[in-house]
């Protein structure tokens, strides 16, 4: 699901008789330019379509307001994903939507780091799940970095820390998920290890005189 530029703008009742045509004009290109990433974003973060095209438009919305604060436009990617941020976290906070997708992205960088090739596999079921498990902060973090290539300094702006701390927190981040993922593959082995032990079980108990693996010559 997606918005128009018409739709956001019906929906806080912008006009062209009650607002300048300049500011229009310049959320209008940004939206163009920046809502299939942003709304990308979202929809990634809480994986659902309904609440990511409320949660795009009202990132636009904030800035279509707060656009006086915004000093230097060559950052305005940065600004919004900052927006869209707080605006993601604000309302999953008070939601609780802490529900994940897996995804793959395409990296502008001439080394793409070992979590993006990990992304790039399409694991599924592990990576999501371990994706859920790591902070909050540090899920947006890996999200807006790996998947959507912001660069350190618009990393930093978008979470509103120092560039170094950005650093900091992304490199968390990939451990936490490295961690996680590790564990969640190791319990998916247990898992199939049960499934796999649970199936031979009701093979032997549906045929006794059947031979298991372990009883068979050569074993």
């Amino acid at each position: 699901m997606s918005i128009s530029a018409t739709s956001w703008q019906l929906g806080f009742g912008v006009s062209a008789a009650s607002e300048g045509t300049g500011d229009r004009t310049f959320i209008e290109e940004l939206f163009a330019l920046h809502h299939a990433e942003i709304y990308a974003y979202i929809f990634r973060m809480v994986r659902d379509a309904d609440v990511a095209a409320d949660f795009a438009q009202d990132t636009f919305i904030k800035a279509y307001k707060a656009q006086d604060s915004l000093e230097d436009r060559g950052k305005a990617r940065a600004w919004l994903y900052q927006i869209a941020h707080r605006v993601v976290l604000d309302e999953m906070r008070r939601r609780r939507i802490v529900r994940f997708m897996p995804w793959t992205g395409e990296s502008h960088g001439a080394a793409p780091s070992a979590e993006h090739l990990a992304m790039d596999m399409r694991l599924s079921g592990p990576l999501a799940r371990a994706l859920a498990r790591i902070p909050e902060r540090q899920r947006a973090a890996l999200l807006l970095a790996e998947v959507n290539d912001l660069t350190g300094l618009e990393l930093a702006d978008t979470l509103g820390i120092s560039h170094v701390a950005a650093r900091a927190l992304l490199t968390r981040a990939r451990e936490s998920l490295r961690l996680a993922l590790a564990d969640e593959k190791r319990q998916e082995k247990e898992r199939e290890e049960a499934l796999d032990a649970a199936y031979a079980e009701r093979i032997r108990a549906a045929d006794p005189s059947r031979p298991t693996d372990e009883s068979r010559p050569g074993r």
